[in-house]
């Protein structure tokens, strides 16, 4: 770990959505992310890693399975993220649902990592927008605290669309990790934080100050190489 970052205030594993609260109502096609704490990343499936590590699963109207060494199934209720994915677009026709996120291995074994289910209400399908047009490459730095202030500690999560999350020890083609690059006012030279294992947020305390926050995704076959930035965020810690 880096000096400024922080053990999480509440080390429980789990998945969560970071744009959909439960009782919300939507219209379709709708981009719904996925985010995931307590020190777990995301890894493809093309290959085993150890340690905490898995890919998403969508489960719609359907609870937690009662057998966690059976893999899960492939169907609409059970919707596989296994490339690295961190996000999906919600086809659903107008009705109610129930909602769940659930983290498995590279086997779709489950891991005890998921999120709370979720109720939401579609209330129309827009036939008329054309699904691709919601998704680009690019990535974000999630701060939902207003003006950039925060409190130490506080967490920063990140946020990928169309791109696939990966160990870097996986050497995969076509996915990446993120790299936080923080730079003090009045500084030159950034501290660098970097996500290898998947991980897609982190929980920081760094020194008083005000700081500039840089979000990089970078290439898993070559670490040198950026292959989306982001808009630098202001950070004032108090």
């Amino acid at each position: 770990m880096h000096p400024w970052q922080a053990p999480p205030p509440n080390t429980t594993a789990e998945a969560y959505f970071t744009n959909l609260q439960n009782g919300a109502s939507i219209e379709t096609p709708y981009r719904a992310t996925f985010g995931l704490a307590g020190g777990w990343g995301l890894a493809p499936i093309t290959s085993p890693v150890a340690g905490k590590s898995g890919h998403h699963h969508l489960l719609v109207n359907r609870d937690l399975p009662l057998d966690f060494k059976r893999a899960l199934p492939f169907n609409d209720q059970y919707i596989h993220f296994g490339k690295g994915q961190m996000e999906t677009l919600l086809m659903l026709e107008p009705a109610t649902y129930t909602l769940r996120l659930l983290l498995a291995d590279d086997k779709h074994l489950p891991h005890f990592v998921y999120s709370k289910p979720l109720k939401i209400t579609v209330t129309r399908k827009n036939k008329d927008v054309d699904p691709k047009s919601m998704l680009k490459k690019e990535i974000t730095l999630l701060n939902a605290v207003p003006g950039g202030r925060q409190k130490s500690p506080f967490r920063l999560r990140f946020q990928a669309s169309g791109l696939n999350v990966a160990h870097m020890s996986q050497k995969e083609k076509d996915t990446g990790h993120f790299r936080l690059a923080l730079t003090p006012q009045g500084a030159s030279k950034p501290a660098e934080l970097d996500f290898i294992n998947g991980q897609t947020e982190v929980w920081l305390a760094p020194p008083v100050g005000a700081y500039i926050a840089k979000l990089d995704f970078v290439d898993n076959l070559n670490p040198t190489r950026v292959l989306v930035d982001s808009v630098p965020a202001t950070l004032k810690v108090e």
